[in-house]
């Protein structure tokens, strides 16, 4: 697998240099999980994000009487995972591959020793989290007010 083609078709890494990309290529971890199994659970620290090579992921969620209410699939070129380094509480929900899937990880490590050396690279990759996350919120709002 190429990380740096992973890492430079994603929304995430929008704006980035070619050195800059050729960091977070260096930086990220290759993970692979069989179809069925965690990514990581509702409720465990977040302390990493994840974006996706191949294969699909599932956004789920636990209901209070126990059953789980999936939330979205997620695909190539899309990541997740970011919110947990944003605010540094616990993950919202379980994700779990749908299917055999391989991603990348970066951890908040990893994304510290980024911003030492490229700064401004590390900015362009907040502004992208921000625009996600406000994406995100406006599909949300726009399903509730479907429910309504």
């Amino acid at each position: 697998m190429e990380k740096l083609s992973v890492i430079a078709s994603s929304p995430l890494f929008e704006m980035l240099s070619p050195a800059e990309l050729t960091r977070l290529a260096e930086l990220a971890r290759v993970r692979r999980f069989g179809a069925g199994e965690v990514v990581f659970e509702e409720g465990d620290l977040g302390d990493s994000l994840f974006v996706i090579v191949d294969g699909q992921v599932e956004v789920v969620r636990r209901q209070p009487g126990g059953e789980v209410h999936p939330l979205t699939v997620l695909s190539s070129p899309e990541f997740f995972g970011e919110m947990g380094l944003i605010d540094k509480d616990y993950r919202s929900a379980t994700v779990r591959a749908k299917t055999d899937a391989n991603l990348l990880q970066l951890t908040a490590q990893d994304l510290r020793a980024f911003r030492q050396a490229h700064g401004e690279g590390f900015t362009f990759v907040v502004v992208n989290i921000a625009r996600s996350l406000s994406a995100r919120l406006r599909e949300a709002n726009v399903r509730l007010a479907g429910k309504a």
